[in-house]
């Protein structure tokens, strides 16, 4: 072999060295990082589209701040609180995000919550809708007539406190509980009188189903978001709420700051146009804080109508869910 052909034949050989040594020293790190994220605390968050969670998760700053403290984020979906409320007793979730209705109910099944924050109101965009050729101009016009609700959700209060505020008994209208998506089919359809819902439900029926509010929740109620978890998870884990809360906040600022970025990400997530999103977000700030006594007495009306018209067995005490200031 001639000397120029042993050259070449160490060259190659050096080469294939440092070529093998390079995916060791990857492999290494690869496995030094999938070490690293594996010691991560995982806590899991159960979120419904378009809610505060949703936006968090497709932003993605919210996870990526939760796991340089320690801990990985998994963010499940559901469909309904009254199912979100489910799994955070079975344990399959550790923070829940519901409307202001699923917990009392859950309250009163002998669930332990903790409220852990709520978000600023919704009540421009929560209300009764009926169609813009309709006679219904008023509350006491419902009277006699069928309104869509779904049972256990923010709706049903809704409904309840608006005909309460009108001097009306619940035995003034018929009540045609049906899940949202169902509701709006038999509200464009014209099965029922009125409807009964919340954002972007009430956006989509004003912009598309020739819809008209005939109240929204202002001086009704304010339908907050509210975040939960178990009494015994919360207790052991203040630090993690008390991330949760600071960085759910920070995205909150986000969304109210940036609506142009926020409509396409939510018209993509809750599959609606830009149209639907823009009235939406148009008519509510976004924001987060911790529970208090304010948010415990909204909740405790709730509580107390749903008692006195015999829709929940136990009369329910939100204080005694926490230790709120």
């Amino acid at each position: 072999m001639s000397k120029k052909k042993k050259n070449l034949k160490k060259l190659l050989i050096s080469v294939v060295l440092v070529f093998w040594a390079a995916i060791a020293i990857y492999g290494f790190k690869q496995t030094d990082a999938g070490a690293a994220t594996s010691g991560l605390e995982t806590v899991t968050i159960g979120y419904q589209k378009g809610d505060p969670f949703d936006i968090a998760k497709q932003r993605g700053e919210f996870s990526k701040k939760m796991e340089k403290k320690g801990y990985k984020v998994v963010f499940k979906e559901f469909s309904d609180g009254n199912s979100l409320m489910q799994a955070l007793k079975a344990g399959s979730v550790d923070y829940a995000r519901t409307g202001d209705t699923p917990p009392v109910s859950a309250l009163s099944t002998g669930t332990k919550l903790t409220y852990v924050a709520a978000s600023s109101s919704k009540a421009k965009g929560s209300g009764i809708l009926v169609k813009n050729s309709s006679s219904i101009s008023s509350i006491k016009d419902l009277k006699g007539k069928k309104v869509a609700y779904t049972k256990g959700t923010s709706s049903q209060y809704m409904l309840l406190a608006a005909l309460k505020k009108a001097g009306m008994s619940p035995d003034d209208i018929t009540w045609v509980n049906m899940d949202q998506s169902s509701a709006s089919v038999a509200f464009s359809k014209g099965k029922v009188d009125a409807w009964s819902t919340w954002d972007p439900y009430t956006a989509q029926a004003q912009l598309t189903q020739n819809a008209k509010l005939v109240t929204n929740g202002v001086g009704i109620t304010n339908n907050r978001d509210y975040i939960l978890t178990t009494k015994s998870y919360a207790k052991k884990n203040t630090e993690i709420s008390k991330y949760l809360i600071k960085y759910l906040q920070e995205d909150m600022k986000w969304a109210n700051n940036n609506h142009s970025e926020l409509i396409t990400m939510m018209s993509k997530s809750l599959k609606v146009s830009k149209s639907v999103v823009k009235k939406m977000i148009g008519r509510r700030t976004y924001g987060i804080s911790t529970m208090n006594s304010t948010y415990v007495k909204e909740e405790q009306k709730i509580a107390d109508l749903f008692y006195e018209e015999g829709l929940i067995e136990n009369k329910v005490t939100v204080s005694d869910s926490g230790n709120y200031k």
